[in-house]
């Protein structure tokens, strides 16, 4: 007897890739390994996630901080612990957000009649309870849907859903560009806050009376299994293997790093001038955009074929295609010949490293 199996197909379907938040175990952490920072700019704390903050260096963030135990099932979260009090100010805002690529939602639909419900699903824990706030917003920050969850024990792992229904109002991204953002809120003042449970068309970041623990010092909120699904309920959360979400992140960011102790990164370079070396660099995936290239410079040179070695200054150009897979990184340097190959490494024991951005 044969059985006919049908199998419904749309995105609240699908068997893989349903989450849409990448590295939401928090394992992969090119930017900081597992190093405490406190920012004192936004930006990028471990991949994928950035964090947004109206004063800067009042809050440190770790991968595993305070080495809490995760909840069954993860071994990885990202811990926020205030370094420095804040009174929230109207205009304040204290974040964790991962901007989702267009691509990566443009079945939802949003922004038309058929946009798709989705749910959040998260495991959190922090050292206060009470009612804590986040918002979905748009690439343009004119549409956002504050949310709230509860914390109700303290320093216990805690399983959050919210469901959401999709936006048929505004414009959301459906390119390389920000399909729709995700944020945590650990402090958000009167002016970005918003009722929780509907569409807005303005930028709210959390909900009205939110918790902050901007206000208590060496207050903590930790993080993991981050899920974004198409759907009314949570599933499961939804494991990759190590090397397929490496990978995803990779197309936002790729980190070439050295341990030191005559580490070499990059063998094929060339002297292009006596004050010019290029160096080809292939990435493991396609990159999200052409990206940026920063180079931590101490304690690394650039041994040239005749035996000589040169001190490089800061990246000098990144240059590549829109979307590339290669690039070529320049470096300055003087008193080199023209002609002679080179390469990239580390003469003391100090690593140092290259990291390529084309985050959202």
């Amino acid at each position: 007897m044969t059985l006919a199996v049908t199998v419904a197909q749309g995105a609240s379907n699908n068997v893989t890739f349903r989450n849409r938040i990448i590295n939401g175990t928090f394992t992969i952490s090119q930017y900081n390994g597992t190093s405490s920072v406190t920012p004192s700019s936004d930006g990028y704390i471990i991949d994928r996630y950035k964090v947004e903050n109206s004063q800067a260096s009042k809050l440190t963030y770790q991968q595993n901080a305070g080495s809490v135990t995760p909840p069954a099932g993860f071994s990885n979260y990202l811990g926020t612990t205030v370094a420095s009090t804040v009174s929230i100010g109207a205009g304040d805002y204290f974040l964790i957000s991962q901007p989702i690529e267009g691509y990566n939602v443009a079945d939802l639909n949003w922004g038309t009649a058929n946009a798709q419900t989705v749910t959040l699903s998260f495991w959190v824990r922090s050292s206060l309870t009470g009612t804590f706030g986040g918002s979905l917003q748009n690439s343009a920050n004119t549409r956002s849907y504050p949310f709230t969850y509860t914390i109700s024990s303290a320093n216990t792992w805690e399983y959050e859903t919210i469901t959401i229904a999709g936006d048929t109002s505004g414009t959301w991204l459906t390119t390389n560009g920000i399909g729709l953002k995700v944020r945590f809120s650990v402090g958000t003042g009167s002016t970005y806050s918003g009722t929780a449970g509907a569409w807005a068309g303005t930028s709210y970041l959390s909900a009205t009376g939110a918790t902050s623990i901007m206000a208590t010092a060496s207050a903590t909120l930790q993080i993991t299994g981050v899920q974004l699904e198409a759907g009314t309920t949570a599933s499961p959360f939804e494991y990759r293997q190590y090397g397929t979400e490496l990978a995803l992140c990779q197309r936002y960011c790729y980190k070439i790093a050295t341990s030191g102790g005559y580490s070499t990164y990059a063998t094929t370079g060339m002297f292009i001038s006596t004050t010019r070396v290029d160096f080809p660099i292939l990435f493991p995936t396609y990159m999200r955009a052409s990206p940026t290239g920063t180079y931590t410079a101490a304690n690394t040179y650039l041994p040239s074929s005749a035996g000589t070695d040169f001190t490089p200054s800061a990246v000098a150009s990144v240059s590549g295609s829109a979307c590339p897979q290669a690039i070529t990184v320049t470096f300055t340097v003087s008193g080199a010949t023209a002609g002679r190959a080179a390469t990239l490494t580390d003469l003391s024991s100090t690593a140092s490293n290259m990291i390529f951005s084309a985050e959202l």
